[in-house]
This record gives structure tokens, C-alpha cells and sequence, in this order.
């Protein structure tokens, strides 16, 4: 919901924004499931294909059990999953991932194998779940489940930059109730912009060099290949160029 100490730059006209928690050790939380891919241009720099999956708040509704200030006894509220299991999860992905990625994949893609990256939490399900590979290949379809490295939180989009990115944002708001922090979150990821959504993928591919060069290692420092600047001389690069003599030396590391 918000942080301890929060730090606000206003203008002398302005009042102080109301932060109110019943209990600071105990702050409102909500999880969030967010599936987003790289953002595809044309030539012209104009964006043909949104990133944006979606967001998905782990929430249920659940009637009010007795009158409120707020609200009459059975008016439905949002409460957060607080224990988030593998049956939970496959809700989510059958329910909700799934469907989004069938209604917002690009045509002309659909066939080719698109790849769901989870991370090694014990409550993901494996990526041969029969009931997910039954959803997943219907309508023309080819999703498939994987899972990222484990203890490589820089493979992982999400962690790597646009988690920072989506929150940055909500923090310049003050939600007050569970409704207010997800519609927050939902503003904030629907706001964050496509073209730096593709730079982090990039980012992605330069950590994965760095990678290879440290051999396997994660002491390496986040690479920084002026992106402002390539991205004024013309559109990013897809692909970031990986030595092929490095990739024989790592190969030959690994045997």
C-alpha cells in the first residue's frame, strides 16, 4: 500500500499527501501476476504490437459479514490471496494468462511456440502440467511453460527492470483501500511506456553476454551500451551481437 518513510517534493501551495495505515509493521499488500513481452515496431519507429499481456491482482470477493460505516453487511470486498499455491497459480495462468495472450498475440504469429518464463517459486507448477498443456495448445496455439535459472533474478524481465518501473509510478499515488492500490497498479503498468519496455529487454540480452563471459557467474556489473544514444541514430537492434569464439570458449568450459 505505501512505504514507511516516503520522500515527496512539493510545491508550498500544495498540502501534504494523507498516508494512514492502521498498523506501520503491517502495511496492506497485494501480489500481483504480470505477463509482458517485447514490444514489436515498424520501420517507422510506430509501435505495431502492445507488450501488455496483462496484470492480474491475486485478489478474491467476499461478502461483507456484518454493517460498516463503509458498507451494508454482503456487499462484496477485495481480499488478497495471502497463500498462493500451485492450484492458485494455474488458475491464474489458465484463467487469465492464457486467455490474454490468445486475444492480444499478433495473427500472423500464431502457430510459432511462445514461451511463459516462470521463476523456480514452489507454489509455479511444472512446466509438463497437463490441464496447462491442454489450454495452452488449443486454437492454433503453441504456449509452453519454462523456468528461469535459479538465483539469476537478472534473466528475468520483470525483476530486472519493470517491476521498478510500474512502481515508481504507483508510489506518486497514495491509495488508501485494497481497490485504490490495484487500480494504482493497473494505471501505472498500463502507463509505462513501450519504448522503454524494449529497452530493458535489451538489457536482458546484454546480461546474458555478460553471463557467458563470466561463466556463469552473476558478479558481473549491469551492462551499459548507451541505448538514448542508438535509439536516435535509428530503431534498437533486436538482437545483441554475442562473439562466436565466446560462445566455442564457454561451450568448451562446460565440457
Amino acid at each position: 500500500m505505501t512505504k514507511k518513510t516516503v520522500n515527496y517534493y512539493m510545491l508550498s501551495i500544495e498540502n501534504d499527501p494523507l498516508r494512514t495505515v492502521q498498523n506501520k509493521n503491517f502495511i496492506g499488500k497485494v501480489m500481483f501476476l504480470v505477463a509482458v513481452a517485447r514490444p514489436r515496431f515498424d520501420c517507422k519507429g510506430n509501435e505495431t504490437f502492445s507488450r501488455k499481456i496483462g496484470v492480474f491482482p491475486l485478489v478474491t470477493k467476499e461478502p461483507a459479514k456484518r454493517n460498516s460505516v463503509n458498507r451494508p453487511a454482503g456487499s462484496l470486498i477485495t481480499k488478497p490471496i495471502t497463500s498462493v499455491t500451485k492450484e492458485v497459480s494455474r488458475q491464474f495462468l489458465i484463467g487469465h494468462v492464457v486467455p490474454a495472450i490468445k486475444a492480444k498475440w499478433p495473427r500472423d504469429s500464431i502457430g510459432e511456440p511462445i514461451y511463459i518464463q516462470q521463476d523456480n517459486a514452489r507454489c509455479h507448477i511444472d512446466p509438463n502440467d497437463g490441464e496447462f498443456h491442454r489450454v495452452a495448445t488449443e486454437d492454433g496455439f503453441c504456449i509452453r511453460l519454462m523456468n528461469q535459472p535459479p538465483n539469476s533474478p537478472d534473466l528475468n524481465i520483470l525483476d530486472l527492470g519493470f517491476f521498478n518501473g510500474i512502481q515508481s509510478l504507483q508510489y506518486k499515488e497514495t491509495p488508501k483501500t485494497t481497490d485504490d492500490l490495484i487500480a494504482a497498479v493497473i494505471r501505472s503498468f498500463e502507463s509505462f511506456p513501450s519504448t522503454k519496455s524494449n529497452k530493458i529487454f535489451l538489457t536482458l540480452q546484454c546480461c546474458m553476454v555478460e553471463i557467458l563471459k563470466d561463466r556463469g557467474s552473476n558478479k558481473y556489473d549491469l551492462p551499459h551500451i548507451r541505448k538514448e544514444v542508438m535509439e536516435k541514430e535509428g530503431p534498437l537492434p533486436n538482437q545483441i551481437k554475442c562473439d562466436p569464439k565466446l560462445v566455442q570458449e564457454v561451450m568448451e568450459y562446460l565440457r
